[in-house]
């Protein structure tokens, strides 16, 4: 299937690991050409085509600067992806282990950065682009939003923000030619969950049970229909038909095995 994105330019935020590489190698696949921007740029990213930035989008100058030079080597943007998030594990924690009564006004801060402002910043920076090449802009959010439980609070919060930030930028630039759209994932077998210094793992050591154990408790308590994770390739696949051109606009595409039960 021809998704008519050959020859297209992306810029995709986070794109070292996880869902980030999955998406960066599906678009390179579709022919486009791609720029990663992200802290560190690991040997699964240099393998790729793309053309990696390192930068902190967590800082107020970060997109900017990424969005700069995403410009300078492709010419233009056509879509941007804004996908990055979780950060330092200890920098996560907080949000689990804490309650609205003592999570300091830090983590919080922290948390808008890297989850929401970043996506703000990026968007500002790169709408010009957008507005011109009639562009999409794809915010990769999470099922956390609408699911207390499935996460860091702080973290769930600040992906509903960024639910509503799609539909803003859908309806005032949606006359402009500019589609947004949300993709929010449920569990997926990324490091956040898999690894042994991972999120899962940390918060099973606090809680005195194994990491493959603590891991099963949460899948229980999230009651998936299908019973397992969506992996980093099946988040990917919908981030790019997403992406292809369509009348799709202001929506949010869930990807989350069914743990989200209500419409």
């Amino acid at each position: 299937m021809d998704l008519q994105l050959s020859g297209k330019t992306a810029v995709v935020t986070g794109g070292s690991r996880g869902i980030g590489i999955a998406v960066v190698r599906h678009l390179l696949a579709e022919g486009m050409r791609v720029v990663s921007g992200s802290r560190t740029i690991t040997p699964e990213l240099k393998e790729t085509t793309a053309i990696p930035v390192s930068v902190d989008l967590s800082t107020p100058d970060g997109p900017r600067l990424l969005i700069d030079e995403a410009v300078r080597e492709l010419g233009g943007i056509d879509l941007l992806v804004n996908n990055v998030g979780i950060g330092n594990t200890e920098d996560m924690m907080q949000g689990a282990v804490h309650t609205l009564a003592d999570l300091p006004d830090s983590a919080w801060e922290h948390t808008f950065n890297l989850h929401f402002y970043s996506a703000v910043r990026a968007i500002r920076a790169a709408l010009p682009s957008l507005v011109e090449r009639r562009g999409t802009i794809i915010n990769v959010s999470s099922a956390g939003a609408r699911i207390v439980s499935a996460g860091p609070f702080d973290y769930n919060v600040s992906k509903a923000a960024l639910n509503a930030l799609t539909k803003v930028v859908a309806e005032q630039f949606g006359p402009r030619g500019v589609r947004a759209i949300t993709i929010s994932p449920g569990p997926v077998s990324t490091e956040t969950w898999t690894s042994p210094d991972g999120l899962v793992a940390t918060l099973a050591k606090e809680n005195g049970v194994s990491h493959e154990e603590f891991a099963g408790q949460i899948m229980g308590l999230l009651n998936t229909s299908t019973g397992r994770m969506s992996t980093p390739d099946e988040v990917a696949r919908l981030i790019t038909f997403a992406a292809a051109p369509n009348n799709i606009t202001g929506a949010e595409f869930l990807i989350d095995g069914g743990a989200v039960k209500n419409a």
